[in-house]
Parts: C-alpha cells; sequence; structure tokens
C-alpha cells in the first residue's frame, strides 16, 4: 500500500496501533516534504535565533530537534528552511542545503574527528530541496498533508519488537538524522542509536533510540509489529510463570 492510498482516517487507526502494540511512552510522529506549506497547517513560530559568529541561525538548535517539537505539539507545524538554519548537518541531511565545510559547527565535528572529510560524502540525505517540511502528531495528520516519513522514540524493548518484525531495519549510528533520508529516499526502515550531537540540542534520555519508517509501508509494517508483540507477550507470560519455581 502507498501513501496515496492511506486515507486521512487511516492515520490515527495507524497511530493507535503502533502505541498499543509497542507501548510507546512518545506519540509517534511524521514528516512531510513538500514545495510549500500546505495551507491546513500553522508555520513553526518560535523567534528566530540570533545569528552565530559564521552565519548560523534558526528557530532551533537542530533540525531533529522538531521531532521533540512534533511529538509535544497540540496540532501539526510546517517549518521552511530558514527554520533548519542552525545546525549544518539537520540542513543537509533534510535536503535543504549542500554541507557547507565552511561553517563553525561542521568545522568543530571534523576537527574533532567525530566525522571524517571522508565520511562525509556516504551521509544518507534528502535528494530534492523541499520547500517546506511539515510535522505533526501521526494521529493528528491534516486534509491536503500526505506524510512521507514516520519517526518512533523507543526503548531498548521497543527496539526489540522493531528489530524482530523488520527483517531489514538497519540500525544506524551518527548523524541521527539521516535516517530520515533513508526511509524517505530509500524505502528503508532505519532506526538510530542517536549521535551524541543530535542528543545534546535534543535532551533526548540516555536509554531512547529513535526510529523511521517509510509513510508508503507503514500498514504492513504495523501488521509485522503487531504480531511480533503479541508472540513476545506469549513467550514473557511463560518466562514468567516459569520463573516463580525460582523466588
Amino acid at each position: 500500500m502507498t501513501t496515496t492510498e492511506v486515507s486521512r482516517s487511516d492515520w490515527p487507526a495507524l497511530a493507535e496501533r503502533l502505541t498499543s502494540a509497542l507501548h510507546l511512552s512518545v506519540p509517534p510522529i511524521f514528516l512531510a516534504f513538500g514545495d510549500e506549506a500546505p495551507a491546513a497547517t500553522r508555520a513553526f513560530d518560535k523567534p528566530m535565533s540570533e545569528p552565530a559568529a559564521d552565519g548560523r541561525q534558526g528557530r532551533v538548535p537542530a533540525s531533529c530537534v522538531f521531532w521533540v517539537e512534533a511529538a509535544a505539539a497540540e496540532e501539526p507545524f510546517s517549518t521552511v528552511p530558514e527554520d533548519h538554519g542552525n545546525c549544518s548537518v539537520g540542513k543537509f541531511t533534510h535536503g535543504l542545503s549542500e554541507l557547507d565545510a565552511t561553517k563553525g559547527d561542521v568545522q568543530a565535528l571534523l576537527e574533532s574527528g567525530w566525522v571524517t572529510p571522508e565520511m562525509v560524502p556516504q551521509i544518507p540525505s534528502v535528494s530534492s530541496r523541499p520547500g517546506a517540511i511539515t510535522y505533526g502528531r501521526l494521529a493528528d495528520v491534516p486534509a491536503g498533508v500526505v506524510p512521507d516519513v514516520v519517526m518512533l522514540r523507543v526503548n531498548g524493548r521497543q527496539m526489540m519488537v522493531l528489530s524482530d518484525s523488520i527483517p531489514n531495519l538497519s540500525i544506524e549510528g551518527k548523524p541521527q538524522c539521516h535516517v530520515v533520508a533513508l526511509a524517505k529516499e530509500h524505502d528503508r526502515p532505519a532506526a538510530s542509536v542517536g549521535c551524541a550531537l543530535s542528543r545534546a540540542r535534543t535532551g533526548m534520555r540516555p536509554e531512547e533510540m529513535t526510529c523511521a519508517l517509510p509513510a508508503g509501508r507503514l500498514v504492513s509494517l504495523v501488521d509485522a509489529i503487531e504480531a511480533t508483540a503479541a508472540t513476545d507477550a506469549v513467550v514473557a507470560r511463560y518466562a514468567a510463570e516459569d520463573g516463580r519455581r525460582f523466588s
């Protein structure tokens, strides 16, 4: 089933099924890339930061912070490229610009050895420059918006279920935000253990990880996740009952 075959009424049901199967404590969110902001969404309006010495400025410290904002927001919102301007890495992975090695944040990453010049060309990114990126809870997809990526924030147990239910799930590292490009551009479910840059900017808890799912495959993925979660529940009940012999 493609994204266009998922009606607007399906998204809340899929969000509920994901939340129930995985026991999510953070609502699943969506990202939708487009040429312009949909009329049905508000513009993200936190104040623009003061510019850094190298000219970087944005409405949040990094693109990954919008994931946190979306989960907490009462309604979806849209962003434009300028809103993402403080984190050069996030701008690159989300297809908003080339990676500018003259920017202070990129220089800091290269000088520290966190990434090397050889690694940079291998970082996945969205291929076409969007005019807007819309974020929100999956349960609240507005009319006229077609999600590209569904993002989950999970713990180790939830990642276990995802790994068992999605055979081709790749577990990625730094930078965390490149999982968005893998899901959108390559139709690849991709999880991330996170990265130091993103964790510092988002405030994600140490035990939290993320998983990006292609929205167009969400129905089949949710089916598989529910089946795995149900099987795990049977095994967990057996283990708990068997363990009573040791108490």
